[in-house]
């Protein structure tokens, strides 16, 4: 029987550049718990689109991606905290946190994480 796979939720804000710090938290994390799945909010920018190049460079045997985008015709102006809630409700073995300007998306998320026990990581600019 295989290894249930860990589960590593990326949040961030949209405007998040730094992607030494994804790429290198991503490999400690997944290299140490393969087989792994990425989970983020799908955003094309940021924090979520950095952790899907990452799985996409990386043809690790076990790593998986899987991608929420909101959906913001059905759900408006609530759409990213409603799936920011799912995310967390799916459950994560730990959550990366990258969250510049106060991002209230990537906060809200940590939070709805911690608020579940779920281990969280934050960084912040």
């Amino acid at each position: 029987m295989s290894a249930r796979p860990y589960r590593v939720l990326v949040t961030g804000s949209r405007d998040w550049d730094d992607m030494d710090l994804v790429r290198d938290n991503l490999a400690t994390t997944v290299y140490q718990n393969v087989p792994a799945i990425i989970v983020h909010g799908a955003c094309p920018a940021g924090a979520d689109a950095i952790a899907s190049w990452w799985v996409r460079q990386h043809r690790i045997i076990g790593l998986t991606e899987e991608a929420h985008p909101a959906n913001w015709r059905i759900n408006g102006k609530r759409a990213g905290f409603i799936r920011n809630q799912h995310m967390v409700n799916l459950g994560a073995d730990i959550v990366l946190a990258f969250i510049r300007n106060g991002s209230r998306g990537a906060s809200h998320t940590a939070a709805l994480a911690e608020q579940a026990g779920i281990p969280v990581r934050r960084w912040t600019a």
